[in-house]
This record gives C-alpha cells, sequence and structure tokens, in this order.
C-alpha cells in the first residue's frame, strides 16, 4: 500500500513498553502451565514467517505464540507481527521499507501488507508437513505470492541430547507471484499487474495462484539448542529492486543463514543474500501461557474449620440473629480480612443460617480467585450456624453475578484431590439481585471516596513516511470521586515529557476530518486528557447501563449512554449505545469546535468458547457512514487478547482513500505476565495500516461488556482452578 499520510493508533501503552518488558529475565510458567520452560522458538524468516530466509517453510508456531520480528539487507528492512491464531491457521501484518527504490514518487517505498497460512497436513510417520500460504493478500500487491509448501524433519542426534540438538528439516515447495518469478516451471494462467491505485487495501483475489510457478527449497539444521543453520534456493527474482540494480545487484539464487538462540524467546541471525549483500534479522516470541515471571500469589489462609456440632452446640446456636447489632459487627470484622486480600467490602447481609457478602476486587485479573478468597474470608468471620454463602462481585455499584456455595463444601473439599471440580459441581453460579438486601450493612467509609494516581503513559504513532513509529512519552495524573455506589467522576492530566508525535502530518479527506487531524491533538505538552462523569446502575434483570457526560477522550466530549442485555450463563449479549460526540479544540482545554454528530451502534458479543470472542457493531460513526464493525479475538485464562477487526460502511473506497476501508489488529498484554504480580492492568495497542475518517468511533471510557463479561459464568468457569489458589 503506498504511503501518503500517518496513522495515528488508539492512545496505548504501545509496543515501546512491550519490547522493553519482554527483554527482562526469563523465568517461565503460570499457575496453569505444566511445564517451567515455553515451547521452542520457531525459527522465521526474513518476512517474519516460519521459514529459511526468503523462503516459506510448512512448520507453525507453537498454538498462541506471539512474535515480533524484524530483519534487514541490502536497503530492504521488514517489520512483522505474527500469532498463531490456532494450531493450523497463522496470520501476520508486516511494515516494510526499501530504500532508494523510487515507486509512486517515494525515495524510501513503505508497505503493508497480511499474510494468512493455513496448515492442511500435519507432519505423521513418513509423510511432511503441509502448507498453504497467501502473502500480501490485499493492496498493492508488491510483495504478493502464493505458495504450497512441505516440511520434513529428521533427527541426526540421539534422543535426550539438549533440546533441538541435531534436528535437520528439508522443505520444498512452489510459488506464485513474487515466489514464481524465478525458475519458472511453469504457469496457471496470466497474473494481473500489481495495483497502482491510490486506495489498495482490498483483497487481491484474482492474483491469487495464478502466473508463473516455480520451485523453491531449503535446508535447516540445527546443530545444538543455540546454534542453527540455514541454507536455501530462492524463487524470488527481485524484479522491481534489481531494475538498473537501483536497490541491490541479484547474483545468485542461493542464501545461506546462521543463527543463534541468545534466550527460549529471543533469535538473532546474520546472512548472506543473493551472492551481493548481508543481512541481520532478530525475532522475539511470546507465549501467553508461558509468562516471563511466574505469578506470585501470596498463599490464601486455610479454610476455617468449625467447632463439632455434637460436642459444642452452642457454638451453632442462631440467637446471636435476632440482635439488630450482628450484621454490622460481623461487617467489622469482615472487612480488615477482605482488605488484606485486595477486597472491599460493598456490602454485608447476614441471617442465621445465610450470608450474602457484596465485594469489589482490586487486585485479581482471574475472578474466581477473588471468590475464592472471599469465601476463606466469610468462613473465618461468621458464626457456625452460617452454611450458605452468596458471594456477588460488584463493578462500579453494580452487582454482576452470584456465587452460591456451602460452607461445608468448602471445608469438606479444601483437601480433595479433585477439589477443583468437585467444588463447582456443587456450587451455583445465577443472577445478582440488581439491588442490596434490606437490612445490609454497607462498607464503612466506603463513599464518598477520592483516589488519585500518578502513571507513565505512552502514546504511539504507526507509518508516518518520514519516520515510521513516532511516540510520546510523559506522566499521566489520574484522579477520581466516587460519591455513592454507581457513580465516578473522573479525569486525567497528562504532560508529555518527550516525543516526536506532533511532528507528523495530518491527511487530506473527502470526509470530515473527524481522526485524519489527530497530529494536531498533539501539539500540546500540557493537556486534559479526560473529565467525565458516569453513573451505572442494573434496570432490571439481565440489564446493565450507563451513562456518561464531559470530555471522553483527547479528541471528542459529550453525552453518552448505554444498555447492554446479557444473562449470567450466556455466551451471547447485546447492546445498544448512543452518543452525541462534539470535537474538542485542539489544545485540549475546556473549549469545543463546531463540529459535533450523533452516533451509536447496536453490538452483538457470542463467546465462541476454546478463548475466541465475536463482536459485530452496526450503526453510525462519526464521520456521518453508516456500516459494521465486525471483530474476532483470542482471548486467553490469564487475560492476553489478541486479534484483528474490519469496518464495511457506505463510503466508498475512493471517498474513503488509501486502504479503501478501516482495518487493523490488536492486542493486550497483563502486566503480571511480565512482573510475576497480581495485578488488573494491561499494556498493549491497536495497529491500524492507516487511519482514515471512515468507520472511525468515539472512545468512551467504561463501556459496559468487558467489566460484565469478566464476572460471568464462562469467565468464572474458565477461571475455575484459581478458586483454590
Amino acid at each position: 500500500m503506498p504511503f501518503p499520510g500517518p496513522s495515528l493508533s488508539a492512545p496505548a501503552a504501545g509496543l515501546a513498553g512491550l519490547l522493553a518488558l519482554a527483554s527482562g529475565p526469563v523465568v517461565a510458567q503460570d499457575t496453569a502451565a505444566p511445564s517451567f520452560d515455553p515451547p521452542a522458538a520457531a525459527s522465521l524468516n526474513f518476512y517474519g514467517l516460519p521459514g529459511l530466509m526468503d523462503m516459506p517453510s510448512a512448520e507453525m508456531m507453537p498454538d498462541g505464540q506471539f512474535s515480533m520480528a524484524a530483519a534487514t539487507f541490502a536497503g530492504q528492512t521488514r517489520y512483522t507481527l505474527a500469532f498463531q491464531a490456532t494450531p493450523w491457521l497463522m496470520a501476520s501484518f508486516r511494515y516494510g521499507a526499501i530504500r532508494d527504490l523510487n515507486l509512486f514518487g517515494f525515495d524510501t517505498y513503505y508497505d503493508r501488507n497480511f499474510d494468512v497460512r493455513f496448515r492442511l497436513m500435519k507432519e505423521r510417520g513418513a509423510w511432511p508437513e503441509l502448507t498453504l500460504g497467501l502473502q500480501d493478500l490485499a493492496g498493492t500487491g508488491i510483495y504478493s505470492g502464493e505458495y504450497i509448501v512441505a516440511t520434513k524433519r529428521f533427527r541426526t542426534a540421539p534422543l535426550g541430547t539438549a533440546r533441538g540438538d541435531g534436528q535437520l528439516k528439508l522443505t520444498a515447495g512452489l510459488g506464485w507471484g513474487r515466489l514464481g518469478s524465478n525458475g519458472s516451471i511453469g504457469s496457471t494462467g496470466s497474473r494481473p499487474a500489481f495495483n497502482t491505485g491510490d486506495t489498495g487495501g482490498e483483497l487481491s483475489y484474482d492474483q491469487w495462484f495464478r502466473g508463473p510457478v516455480a520451485p523453491f527449497a531449503g535446508i535447516e539444521w540445527q546443530a545444538n539448542d543455540r546454534l542453527g543453520f540455514k541454507l536455501e534456493y530462492s524463487s524470488d527474482a527481485y524484479v522491481l529492486e534489481t531494475r538498473d540494480s537501483s536497490v541491490f545487484e541479484r547474483k545468485s539464487s542461493v542464501n545461506f543463514g546462521v543463527e543463534y538462540q541468545a534466550t527460549p524467546r529471543t533469535r538473532l541471525g546474520a546472512y548472506y543474500m543473493y551472492g551481493s549483500s548481508f543481512g541481520l534479522g532478530a525475532q522475539i516470541q511470546l507465549n501467553p501461557k508461558y509468562p516471563v515471571r511466574r505469578l506470585g500469589i501470596p498463599a490464601p489462609q486455610p479454610v476455617a474449620a468449625r467447632p463439632d456440632r455434637t460436642s459444642r452446640p452452642q457454638a451453632w446456636d442462631t440467637g446471636w440473629a435476632a440482635s439488630a447489632e450482628a450484621t454490622p459487627r460481623l461487617r467489622d470484622q469482615l472487612e480488615p480480612v477482605l482488605l488484606t486480600e485486595g477486597l472491599v467490602l460493598e456490602s454485608l447481609a447476614v441471617e442465621a443460617d445465610r450470608a450474602e457478602l457484596r465485594y469489589r476486587n482490586t487486585r485479581y485479573r482471574n475472578p474466581a480467585v477473588a471468590m475464592g478468597r472471599a469465601a476463606r474470608a466469610l468462613a473465618r468471620v461468621m458464626p457456625a450456624s452460617v452454611e450458605t454463602f452468596r458471594l456477588v462481585p460488584v463493578a462500579n455499584g453494580m452487582g454482576l453475578s452470584e456465587v452460591t456455595l456451602r460452607r461445608s463444601d468448602l471445608e469438606a473439599l479444601e483437601f480433595d484431590p479433585q477439589a477443583t471440580d468437585a467444588l463447582r459441581a456443587v456450587t451455583g453460579i445465577g443472577e445478582a439481585a440488581p439491588r442490596i438486601p434490606a437490612g445490609a450493612a454497607t462498607g464503612r467509609d466506603l463513599y464518598p471516596d477520592f483516589s488519585w494516581s500518578v502513571a507513565p503513559y505512552f502514546s504511539p504513532a504507526y507509518f508516518d513516511p518520514d519516520q515510521p513509529f513516532r511516540i510520546d512519552v510523559g506522566a499521566d495524573l489520574n484522579a477520581s470521586y466516587r460519591p455513592a455506589p454507581g457513580w465516578l467522576f473522573s479525569g486525567t492530566l497528562r504532560q508529555r515529557v518527550a516525543g516526536n508525535v506532533k511532528g507528523g502530518k495530518t491527511s487530506g479527506s473527502a470526509l470530515p476530518p473527524v481522526r485524519t487531524d489527530q497530529v494536531l491533538f498533539a501539539q500540546e505538552d500540557t493537556t486534559l486528557n479526560n473529565l467525565y462523569a458516569a453513573y451505572y446502575w442494573r434496570p432490571g434483570r439481565d440489564l446493565y447501563a450507563r451513562v456518561t457526560a464531559g470530555y471522553f477522550e483527547s479528541a471528542y466530549g459529550g453525552l453518552s449512554s448505554e444498555l447492554l442485555w446479557k444473562p449470567v450463563s450466556s455466551r451471547l449479549a447485546l447492546g445498544l449505545e448512543a452518543n452525541y460526540a462534539r470535537k474538542r479544540d485542539y489544545d485540549q482545554r475546556l473549549g469545543f469546535q463546531d463540529y459535533g454528530i450523533v452516533t451509536g451502534h447496536a453490538s452483538a458479543y457470542m463467546d465462541l468458547g476454546r478463548g475466541f470472542h465475536a463482536q459485530v457493531d452496526a450503526g453510525r460513526y462519526l464521520a456521518g457512514d453508516w456500516g459494521a464493525t465486525f471483530g474476532l479475538d483470542r482471548v486467553f485464562d490469564n487475560g492476553w487478547s489478541v486479534g484483528g477487526f474490519f469496518t464495511l460502511t457506505d463510503v466508498s473506497a475512493e471517498e474513503f482513500g488509501e486502504g479503501s476501508f478501516d482495518k487493523g489488529i490488536r492486542f493486550s498484554i497483563p502486566l503480571e505476565w511480565f512482573l510475576g504480580q497480581p495485578s488488573q492492568r494491561s499494556i498493549g495497542t491497536t495497529i491500524r495500516p492507516i487511519q482514515r475518517d471512515g468507520g472511525a468511533r468515539v472512545h468512551v471510557p467504561g463501556r459496559l461488556y468487558g467489566q460484565v463479561r469478566a464476572a460471568h459464568g464462562k469467565a468464572l468457569d474458565d477461571g475455575w482452578p484459581g478458586v483454590w489458589e
């Protein structure tokens, strides 16, 4: 895709913070992982995909693996993000630069492209692994190529030696497009030339597996668990890059390489390419199932056993329940016990044989961990006659679900070999009442509540042709005030300390410039990033509601309302959101510009199982266009999330401009995965090939679905092993 303008992502911690943390010490395993070592890193090629140098192999990365790769030779540099979405499907996004190509009027040509790979057959016995791939499947197609490739592994060292020692891999395949441009042995019809239009971004299906076809092959030998060697025969003629020797001179079809596994997650390589150039490569591979540091959670208190009912019947007497002071007294005893576990008591209602605790989880990402510790706290404090515990996690004053369990089950199963499954079998998860029970004691000094914090921020911007990666760094002063349950007043002052986002370029647009002028919002060092009031409540069974007013984000403020229908046991949720959004002044003080618009969406959310979540939002966008956004994310039990989205509206490709339609990838990584300490915070970002005005939405803080789903039946079931942690 030729690139005339900038692309700014949504505010996020960004890739810089991720790369810095990823280079930290390598420890291994989270509480659910059976091994202390991450799986062996795949050997990636210059396109950031499993392969040799330029040629692909049939291998896949381990399931769920996420990789970041950079490679360069002869004035060509490629940066690739790849994700193994399933054991048989891999997807990637790449940003490449070719110096001195002089294409489309750029001295250095920048291109963004997406790849997908499908494993057709897994290696078994004498049969090799077989994979089909589409490279640069949309857009200009300057890197486009398709292939079918086979790889067979052989072991040349005795079993029991170090991981990877003596492994030999043989690869052979057939390529089309770029991969069919050298040594063609035939043709499968005519192949249209790559797209030189102004927009790009559309699937180039008319090129797939068409045109000359050529063989390629290679061999890789992993001499030991650190050192590997590669040799390949390339079927890429580099037609554009070698015309008049403008980029480099291609003297040979044979490439050589040596790679060094610096850590289980980091691999480095040096190469001699096409008989004329030296190249370098580096890659980091992360697997959500294997954290950098083991999550260190202090051991919970054991379940407090009640006295024997036969020998001490007076301990089971229920006369205490008649006292009006019983519930407040028990609340006073329970509050400090919960606080040591990172839980805030919202309310406590106690009867002779049952107790309902509403609590706010401030520490644990896994809601089952918080629930298990809340149950232990009740077992320590409640009189012996209280047998049934009802646990209600709360977010923004809303009860999200109700977990009902028997105290006797906690006591009997704590040391049972099948404790996790056995407790789940006798635990109920259902709808929480919209309001606290009559006579409940609320937390002392819970409201009004004021809190503040200072935290660093990273705001990246991608794909400016003058400087492809820009970033601002600084500090956010956050303050929040909660006068009563459901109410939130919040604001953030932002102070930039260093950065270069303000030096980026604006981009022309045929639509109202609702996002293409974002660089103008980066001109001031001190800004009011957001300032808003929100109210959350439960209007009825399975319903959750929100109203927010104020300055939502750096560019827009206004009024937003949302209604979500989400039964506790259902994988489906439906939502409605309506907004009046008004554009803020570029200095991000209190003023507004003249542009205002009513936007809104009807949303459907679906948990597809196996960690996959789908979302469809249909409605009106910031530029006045109508359409729908389709998203798919893979979410891991420990909070990792990787996914992508695309938006189609009634704006034509010509009106939209470069890229033809809005699309992107996004990821989020929990901080506890890096730090080894419980935390609900994450870092991540959204990367668009280019930010245009079509399909743009306002960023409203505190949308409902994420906070509601996190404490519902499926999420509790997925994290249930944490109930005993």
